[in-house]
């Protein structure tokens, strides 16, 4: 309606803009004045006619001021000898310029179609351009239940499972999707129905729209593709059509693959009254239940959804007959990231001995996305300083760049907080090497990276899926030797430790009420998670435990992190030396490495402890 309201406007606007053209046109100039013959004769012969032009009965004067005048003639007779009738001089006669026009051709025409055609065509075009948007929102509003599916081009930005490093069990389900669709009889001889549905889960960055396209790559069959979020409008019963219509188009194409991108949007559990639960979004999710599982059951059409909220997805949804397969997509590890800043790295000139596998150690995990990112950002960081190859330091610096944000050198900090920070920094890294369950320490850095003044960088040796009691204790330890190394050197403490302490504490709890690793209370978990689920976060808990144990419960979170702390004081106050031998290294050059580090250490001889 607003549009419609929107081209009547337009079209009065243009009425008028003609109306004001065309009166312009015929109000140009006065019109001439009209001359009797006997006028017409005493000018001739006083000389003051120029010219006549002669346009059927009609004369067009001009005297010699340059004035036009006209005046008609009789119709029986000629020109000449109607002014000889009325008493022209001969002579002056002969002294006037007579032209005759014939206007019976083209130009005749034309002066009388064009100002009275010109009008109507403008109008007709008018009325046709409004006639046309009405026709497209016609059109548009029948097409608003339509589903706007795309089907993947496949010979533009192909991806094969090739394309695809690690995630060798997951392409290997995903590869008997394809051999199925491509070669059914093999497995329809053996009594095996084709999987309706398989979900991938897994965090953001891990791969799954990446292993969508390589399925369209990899199969013959059309692949059609849409988001999740495209089938919600503010209209219920909408969702469910397009829904309707995204499962027609598929089956037209049968056998074909249908690819819904982040189907939490509309998969979120039914009646839990949170996170923006309405009938629109539960009616478009009853609909995908009907088509992949209803009575209709001889489709060949396999749904493939991808989603990193699977926790919050409605039970129908992922029973077996709709979602047969949910596969799990973990980050990589250290071998699937190596192959993965292979595959990033073919098109970026780095140098020969770049070591992705050193790489590959300092990013526990990080995801496809991320290790992507990291090489995208490392060949900005090489062309920002006119190289011409990627060396492992812009590797490096990316790294840190991805976790913690760019360099600050220029931030303005005095030479008392500098000391601050590189005995704090220093603290960390000197707990970290003296217990025997921690990490090592790969860099320690005195440089401003975001929020942070600095920060000491330990990676394992090799990916670790568990941790036990003993590690978390080297942890907790390393995480306030910041802080005791500003009480043992300064006799205070500073803000730069709030960050350790809030990661302290944090750590601490979990390790009594969900790890259960407190000798005290047992193995026993507190707290509940409950289903209520605000912006993809929980928005609540259930307290299962009474107000005694929560003090407990208090009581072993801080014996936990005095214990760590404890730790950590004894190494600072027994090896001060080697701490200030760290410390002075890195008021010298901002940056150890993992090599200098240890060298700095090296004649201390520090023998492992156990925190």
């Amino acid at each position: 309606m607003k549009l419609l309201y929107k081209n009547i406007a337009w079209t009065i606007l243009a009425l008028v803009a003609f109306s004001f053209v065309f009166s312009l046109i015929a109000d140009y100039g006065a019109a001439p004045k009209a001359l009797s013959l006997n006028e017409l004769v005493a000018k001739i012969n006083t000389g003051e006619v120029a010219s006549i032009i002669v346009h059927d009965d009609t004369l067009d004067i001009t005297l010699t001021d340059k004035t036009v005048m006209t005046a008609q003639k009789e119709g029986e007779a000629g020109l000449t000898e109607t002014l000889k009738n009325y008493g022209v001089e001969t002579a002056a006669l002969q002294a006037v310029p007579i032209t005759v026009e014939d206007r019976t051709g083209g130009r005749f025409w034309a002066s009388v179609l064009i100002p009275t055609l010109l009008p109507v065509i403008a109008m007709i075009a008018i009325f046709w351009f409004i006639f046309r948007q009405a026709k497209g929102g016609q059109s548009q509003a029948f097409s608003f239940g339509k589903a706007s599916v795309k089907l993947f081009a496949s010979d533009k930005d192909s991806v094969t499972f090739k394309d695809v490093a690690g995630l060798k069990e997951t392409k290997q389900e995903l590869e008997e999707i394809v051999d199925f669709l491509k070669n059914p009889k093999k497995f329809i001889d053996m009594g095996a129905r084709i999987p309706r549905g398989v979900l991938l889960m897994g965090a953001p960055g891990t791969g799954k729209t990446l292993l969508a396209r390589a399925v369209a790559g990899e199969s013959n069959v059309p692949f059609f593709h849409i988001s999740a979020s495209e089938f919600v409008e503010m209209f219920v019963g909408v969702g469910a059509s397009r829904t309707r219509d995204a499962f027609a188009t598929a089956k037209k194409s049968a056998p074909s693959i249908l690819f819904i991108d982040e189907i939490d949007a509309i998969g979120r559990q039914r009646g839990t009254g949170m996170g923006g639960g309405h009938d629109e979004r539960e009616q478009t999710l009853n609909q995908i239940l009907v088509e992949m599982d209803g009575f209709e059951r001889d489709t060949q059409v396999i749904v493939l959804a991808a989603t990193n909220r699977a926790d919050v997805l409605d039970e129908a949804l992922l029973r077996p007959g709709r979602f047969d397969r949910r596969i799990t997509l973990d980050n990589p590890d250290i071998n699937d990231r190596e192959a993965i800043l292979k595959i990033h790295s073919k098109d970026k000139p780095l140098e020969k001995t770049a070591d992705l596998r050193k790489v590959a150690t300092r990013t526990p995990g990080f995801s496809g996305a991320d290790l992507a990112n990291l090489m995208n950002e490392a060949a900005i960081y090489a062309a920002r300083n006119n190289r011409q190859s990627v060396l492992q330091s812009d590797i490096y610096n990316s790294i840190e760049k991805v976790l913690m944000g760019p360099e600050r050198r220029g931030k303005a900090v005095s030479a008392k907080e500098r000391e601050i920070t590189a005995y704090h920094e220093a603290g960390h890294a000197l707990v970290a090497a003296s217990l025997k369950n921690s990490d090592p320490v790969h860099k320690v850095s005195i440089v401003s990276r975001g929020y942070a003044g600095g920060y000491t960088m330990k990676l394992p040796l090799e990916d670790e899926h568990l941790r036990t009691r003993s590690q978390f204790m080297a942890d907790l330890a390393m995480m306030l030797g910041g802080y005791a190394a500003e009480e043992a050197m300064f006799g205070e403490m500073s803000t730069g430790a709030s960050n350790d302490l809030q990661k302290v504490s944090d750590l601490a709890r979990r390790l009594v009420t969900h790890y259960g690793m407190s000798e005290k209370l047992g193995p026993i978990t507190f707290g509940k998670s409950t289903d209520m689920i605000m912006l993809g976060r929980e928005f609540g808990g259930d307290k299962n435990y009474s107000e005694t144990m929560a003090t407990q419960i208090d009581e072993e979170v801080r014996s936990f992190i005095a214990r760590g702390y404890a730790t950590a004081k004894k190494i600072i106050s027994t090896r001060k030396k080697a701490l200030e031998a760290v410390a002075k290294a890195l008021l010298e050059k901002e940056v150890l490495e993992q090599e200098e580090f240890n060298a700095v250490i090296a004649p201390f001889k520090l023998k492992p402890l156990l925190a």
